[in-house]
Protein backbone atom coordinates (compact mmCIF):
# COMPACT_ATOMS: atom_id res chain seq x y z
CA UNK A 1 0.00 0.00 0.00
CA UNK A 2 1.49 3.36 -1.03
CA UNK A 3 2.32 5.92 1.62
CA UNK A 4 -0.27 8.72 1.70
CA UNK A 5 2.59 11.24 1.83
CA UNK A 6 3.20 10.50 -1.83
CA UNK A 7 -0.13 12.09 -2.72
CA UNK A 8 0.06 15.20 -0.58
CA UNK A 9 0.26 18.34 -2.63
CA UNK A 10 1.04 21.01 -0.08
CA UNK A 11 3.76 22.89 -1.95
CA UNK A 12 4.44 23.63 -5.59
CA UNK A 13 7.23 25.07 -7.66
CA UNK A 14 5.88 27.45 -10.30
CA UNK A 15 7.72 28.22 -13.52
CA UNK A 16 6.61 31.23 -15.51
CA UNK A 17 7.91 33.15 -18.52
CA UNK A 18 10.61 35.68 -17.57
CA UNK A 19 10.17 35.02 -13.85
CA UNK A 20 12.36 33.23 -11.31
CA UNK A 21 10.95 29.98 -9.97
CA UNK A 22 8.53 30.42 -7.08
CA UNK A 23 7.58 28.07 -4.29
CA UNK A 24 3.88 28.38 -3.44
CA UNK A 25 1.54 26.67 -1.04
CA UNK A 26 -1.53 24.94 -2.45
CA UNK A 27 -3.74 27.91 -1.53
CA UNK A 28 -1.30 30.38 -3.10
CA UNK A 29 -1.21 28.35 -6.31
CA UNK A 30 -5.01 28.22 -6.29
CA UNK A 31 -5.18 32.02 -6.11
CA UNK A 32 -2.51 32.45 -8.79
CA UNK A 33 -4.31 30.15 -11.22
CA UNK A 34 -7.60 31.83 -10.42
CA UNK A 35 -6.11 35.22 -11.33
CA UNK A 36 -4.58 33.87 -14.54
CA UNK A 37 -7.79 32.16 -15.64
CA UNK A 38 -9.69 35.42 -15.18
CA UNK A 39 -7.43 37.06 -17.78
CA UNK A 40 -7.88 34.36 -20.43
CA UNK A 41 -10.86 34.46 -22.77
CA UNK A 42 -12.97 31.36 -22.16
CA UNK A 43 -12.85 30.44 -25.87
CA UNK A 44 -9.05 30.24 -25.59
CA UNK A 45 -9.16 27.71 -22.75
CA UNK A 46 -8.64 24.00 -23.43
CA UNK A 47 -11.92 22.22 -24.26
CA UNK A 48 -11.97 20.29 -20.97
CA UNK A 49 -11.90 23.58 -19.03
CA UNK A 50 -14.54 25.19 -21.20
CA UNK A 51 -17.01 22.53 -20.04
CA UNK A 52 -16.54 23.54 -16.38
CA UNK A 53 -18.68 26.49 -15.38
CA UNK A 54 -17.29 27.85 -12.11
CA UNK A 55 -13.89 29.49 -11.91
CA UNK A 56 -13.02 27.69 -8.67
CA UNK A 57 -13.88 24.31 -10.20
CA UNK A 58 -11.69 25.10 -13.22
CA UNK A 59 -8.76 25.96 -10.96
CA UNK A 60 -9.17 22.81 -8.88
CA UNK A 61 -9.43 20.72 -12.04
CA UNK A 62 -6.15 22.20 -13.30
CA UNK A 63 -4.37 21.51 -10.02
CA UNK A 64 -5.69 17.94 -9.91
CA UNK A 65 -5.09 16.97 -13.54
CA UNK A 66 -2.45 19.21 -15.12
CA UNK A 67 0.91 20.80 -14.59
CA UNK A 68 0.77 23.56 -17.18
CA UNK A 69 -1.54 26.08 -18.78
CA UNK A 70 -1.21 27.66 -22.21
CA UNK A 71 -1.11 31.38 -21.44
CA UNK A 72 -0.20 32.63 -24.91
CA UNK A 73 2.25 32.22 -27.73
CA UNK A 74 5.82 32.07 -26.46
CA UNK A 75 4.73 32.10 -22.81
CA UNK A 76 4.35 29.35 -20.27
CA UNK A 77 2.98 28.66 -16.81
CA UNK A 78 3.88 25.34 -15.21
CA UNK A 79 3.55 24.00 -11.67
CA UNK A 80 4.85 20.85 -10.03
CA UNK A 81 4.14 19.43 -6.59
CA UNK A 82 7.25 19.35 -4.43
CA UNK A 83 8.06 18.13 -0.97
CA UNK A 84 9.96 20.65 1.12
CA UNK A 85 12.01 19.32 3.99
CA UNK A 86 12.85 21.32 7.07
Amino acid sequence: MPDSLMYQQDNFVVLETNQPEQFLTASELFEKLKTVLQTINSQDLPPDLQNIESLEARVQYLIDTSCELDVGKGQYLQWYAVRLEK
